[in-house]
């Protein structure tokens, strides 16, 4: 039933029309560009290729699983949810490749550790106009009496939320990972899923590492009807699309197609790789993801912070995110995040400082810090180099801090 030829004879417009019983016969033809429907247009209006944000809904997994490659920076939080170049998550470099490829329609599945990544769409994302009918929804991971536990993998979240993905009328289904780095215009991806004529497509990397190239790294394009089909009739059981359910597809004798993709992709699989990715965001660094893309913008959530306070310090080569008070100290190579508090005397060299949540009260024994004696921050003649520090940390006066991140390896020594 699904098995086609090389030829691949079977017609993205009818597949379309299929699709939305409807709409009247009509005659179809090439377009110039793509169409705008209003009022006036007949129902029958459709184009060989319709515009992204009419046919296409992305998938975005917010997280992996309880056992996260990047813990422990997700003990509290998804991977999605893991702070990069100051001022960012994660998710941020997904949600606006779809922003900015015109799909519009966007579920974002959570579960794991999901309240800040929750909080943090709902509020970025909840008022922007993306087209008349875009959207960011999250989805929960929740119990039902016929579900009454937690998600298994992405082909069962996937499956339990059919009854809310199948309610928006669309062509293909864009399954993305929401914690990985990169640049895509997913136009030219589902552009060359409808010319291959195959069921499914998968993105892989051309860029090498050593001898081995980047395989398979969960995006997906797939038809809706073969990704309900597959779901629910031949796969009823399958937990994970990756592992499962794509290699079941080619049993089954459908077509795969491979789109090859030779921009900038860190899949964050590793301590390591996060922390690669984040050196890398320095402007002094070439050929890594360019934050400061005006044509590619990145969006995130406004924050309305006051302007970084410097006094008397000393910053190489570094990014320095808003609202942070950096008296004198010396800075290099490093990515400071948000609302960072660092005191006189103290030096940061090649090393992520995440940042605060708040401004918490010094150290008076009141507030939030009541109880910890330790502002939170870095403290006054305190060396942290080749190190991470998450969240609201209280690094306390004349502390060193000296991790080594090994290339060759994910092993990381203190």
């Amino acid at each position: 039933m699904f098995t086609l030829s090389s030829s691949c004879p079977k017609s993205t417009a009818l597949r379309y029309l299929h699709r939305n019983p409807g709409s009247e016969p009509c005659a179809i033809t090439p377009p110039s560009n793509l169409p705008i429907k209003n009022s006036n247009q007949s129902r029958c209006s459709y184009s060989i290729h319709p515009p992204a944000n009419q046919s296409v809904a992305a998938i975005v997994f917010g997280d992996g699983s309880t056992h996260s490659r990047l813990h422990p920076l997700t003990k509290r939080r998804s991977e999605a949810a893991i702070p990069v170049a100051g001022n960012y998550r994660l998710i941020d470099a997904v949600v606006s490749n779809c922003i900015n490829s015109d799909v519009t329609r966007i579920y974002a599945l959570t579960q794991f550790n999901s309240t800040s990544l929750n909080s943090h769409l709902s509020r970025a994302y909840s008022g922007m106009r993306l087209s008349n009918d875009g959207i960011v929804e999250v989805i929960a991971a929740y119990q039902s009496p016929d579900n009454n536990g937690w998600f298994r993998g992405t082909a069962d979240a996937i499956r339990r939320c059919l009854w809310m993905l199948e309610e928006y009328p669309v062509a293909e289904f864009l399954v993305l990972p929401g914690h990985h780095l990169y640049k895509m215009d997913y136009r030219n991806l589902v552009e060359a899923h409808r010319r291959s004529g195959c069921d499914i497509t998968v993105s892989v990397s051309t860029r090498t590492k050593g001898d081995d190239r980047k395989e398979d790294m969960g995006i997906y394009v797939i038809d809706r009807d073969v990704m309900i089909e597959l779901l629910t009739i031949h796969f009823p059981n399958a937990n994970d699309l990756g592992s499962e359910v794509i290699p079941g597809a080619t049993s089954l004798g459908m077509k795969i197609h491979t789109y090859e993709f030779d921009g900038y992709w860190e899949d964050m699989a590793s301590i390591v790789a996060y922390y690669r990715a984040n050196m890398e965001a320095i402007p002094r660094m070439s050929n890594a993801y360019n934050f400061y893309d005006k044509e590619w913008p990145l969006y995130t959530l406004p924050r309305h912070l006051p302007p970084t306070l410097i006094t008397d310090a000393v910053i190489t080569d570094s990014i320095v995110g808003d609202g942070c008070i950096l008296n004198k100290c010396r800075i290099t190579s490093s990515v400071i995040g948000m609302r960072t508090r660092i005191g006189n005397d103290a030096v940061v060299e090649d090393s992520i400082i995440i940042g605060s949540d708040a401004y918490y009260p010094n150290n008076n024994g009141s507030g939030e810090d009541r109880g910890a004696g330790i502002p939170v921050g870095i403290g006054e003649g305190s060396y942290i180099r080749k190190a991470i520090v998450d969240k609201n940390a209280r690094i306390g006066n004349n502390v060193m801090f000296v991790c080594n991140f090994s290339p060759l390896s994910t092993e990381i020594s203190t």
